[in-house]
């Protein structure tokens, strides 16, 4: 009678064990958007060797922690919201903040002027010589948008101000927006050519920041974090320039090179950020592409004081629309593996050029442009600022824009990146405003010019936005990487350890054919099916 008890008991508790399963969520060029496309059920694995097309994630292998995901705050981003009627701008601001929209737990900003700055040629203290900062105030980043010179404008008083507030204030107490600040330039003065840039007819260059300025451009951005922290904001990182070996000179840029930013570093925003109470804000080195990031690697980690101040480094994507340049991330995360690696700034660029400018592709694509037209996002058509040749090994064809963001993501996790920060949360339909004509795409673009006729502003919400909201909404702060094997250059997967516990599984399917593969988990194994030209989510509960 035991035994038969004992027996009945175990059948119980098997019927009555939850069978592992996970919710999926898909965006792809079929047209879903962040759906929700029903669940997969796992099983015990019976297999006693795996297939060939197997993908198997090692639970056991916990790498990094994430910071998140999100998009940047600019001038430019301010400009076009204030284009908006307020319940037009506070639609835009849920999709991104909202947590029910991609809730984007990280962000970027700009100390001062930068290219997506409405006119640019500015810093926060304008005063020569002023070492002390006296005159230091955000009050440019209050200004607003007058209708009297942009008569566009809706909302007179929104401003970077604003929007950095609005943003902040979306994301709940307990777990705030960590925003990471920005300088492209010092303030004219403390620079060798006295200037904000300098075009190409003036050596196309940004100009050096004076030795003798070092400590007062460290006092520069200590004024900016106490700032914010009085309006009731706290940043969560700095880097000591934006792209600091320079961009031609055809922005606001500052060049600082590797030996001399860890000086800096060492020497004085460190010391000085302790001193004023900002010892827990990160300092992130770099801040340009990953290929070229090792001298800068090399010269802070190589300072024993710079490596003490520095969390980690920050990059870029521009150098490949292909390669997430993977031996480039490991060698800096073996240099140092207890330091971050973060993205703070990447975006589908260059809109000028073929075919986005509406000529016949050669493959037969006939391009009508980016605005409100997904299929652009889907098909490789898009180009980026540097061209395909020979001479950079071919990293940069065409590729489709959806597709980049995802990819970038994805590989760059599995090489120990810690977040992901997009370039321009919302921008014109034409990729602007910017100050100097280089347009870029945004994941929310706007048409406004209707308001002025009395009719809705044509807000689109591109492809590329649901590809962020679905990682942002599934890849959080806190959740760990886990390792993973995939041999299909077609998939890209990329599996976490959530925080609240479970595991999400990101897989991309870039090519134009449906790809099924069997997923293994620990014990568990589901057969997936994949769409083709598509990210694909699961959200699995336990296992």
């Amino acid at each position: 009678m035991k035994n038969s008890l004992l027996v009945l008991s175990v059948v119980l508790f098997v019927a009555c064990s939850p069978i592992p399963q996970a919710e999926m969520l898909l965006t792809a060029a079929s047209g879903e958007k962040c759906q929700n496309i029903g669940t997969v059920v796992f099983h015990k694995n019976q297999a006693l060797s795996l297939p060939d097309n197997a993908v198997v994630i090692d639970m056991a292998a916990r790498r990094q922690t994430i910071d998140g995901i999100g998009s940047s705050l600019t001038e430019s981003s301010a400009f076009v919201l204030a284009c908006l009627p307020d319940t037009d701008r506070q639609a835009v601001l849920e999709a991104l903040f909202g947590q029910d929209g991609a809730a984007f737990s990280l962000a970027r900003t700009q100390i001062g002027a930068s290219d997506f700055s409405v006119e640019g040629l500015y810093s926060l203290c304008e005063t020569p010589d002023d070492t002390l900062m006296t005159t230091f105030s955000l009050n440019r980043d209050k200004e607003g948008f007058s209708k009297s010179q942009y008569p566009q404008v809706q909302n007179e008083q929104y401003d970077l101000y604003s929007l950095m507030h609005d943003a902040y204030n979306f994301s709940p107490e307990d777990a705030r927006l960590k925003i990471v600040a920005n300088t492209w330039t010092a303030p004219a003065w403390m620079k060798d050519n006295h200037a904000y840039y300098q075009d190409h007819q003036h050596g196309a260059r940004g100009g050096a920041l004076l030795e003798k300025y070092y400590a007062t451009y460290a006092r520069y951005m200590v004024k900016y974090l106490q700032a914010w922290r009085a309006e009731g904001i706290n940043i969560w990182a700095v880097t000591p320039v934006n792209e600091p070996q320079g961009n031609g000179g055809g922005w606001e840029s500052m060049d600082f090179a590797p030996v001399s930013e860890a000086q800096f570093i060492a020497q004085h925003l460190g010391p000085q950020m302790e001193a004023a109470g900002f010892g827990n804000v990160d300092i992130l080195g770099f801040d340009q592409n990953v290929f070229e990031a090792m001298p800068y690697a090399e010269a802070i980690y190589g300072n024993e004081e710079a490596k003490k101040y520095s969390a980690g480094l920050a990059v870029h994507w521009y150098g490949s629309t292909v390669s997430v340049y993977p031996e480039t991330l490991d060698s800096m995360h073996k240099m140092a593996p207890d330091k971050k690696l973060i993205h703070t700034e990447g975006c589908i660029d260059n809109l000028g050029c073929p075919p986005w400018d509406g000529v016949t592709d050669p493959a037969g694509f006939v391009e009508s442009g980016w605005f409100n037209n997904d299929a652009f996002w889907w098909q490789r058509v898009a180009t980026d600022w540097a061209y395909s040749t020979p001479a950079d090994g071919g990293n940069h064809p065409k590729y489709a824009a959806a597709h980049r963001y995802a990819s970038f993501i994805i590989d760059g996790m599995n090489h120990w990146l810690t977040g992901f920060i997009d370039w321009n949360c919302v921008l014109d339909s034409l990729g602007g405003p910017n100050h100097v004509n280089n347009m870029a795409a945004a994941p929310i673009m706007v048409d406004y010019q209707p308001v002025a006729q009395g009719r809705p502003a044509l807000i689109y919400y591109t492809p590329a936005y649901y590809v962020l909201k679905q990682l942002s909404r599934t890849l959080r702060p806190g959740d760990v990487v886990l390792a993973s094997q995939c041999d299909n250059p077609d998939l890209h997967v990329l599996a976490t350890a959530k925080n609240e516990g479970g595991y999400a599984v990101q897989v991309q399917n870039t090519g134009d054919e449906t790809i099924s593969f069997p997923l293994y988990m620990g014990k568990y194994k589901a057969d997936i099916t994949a769409p083709a030209n598509s990210l694909l989510t699961l959200l699995i509960s336990q296992l």
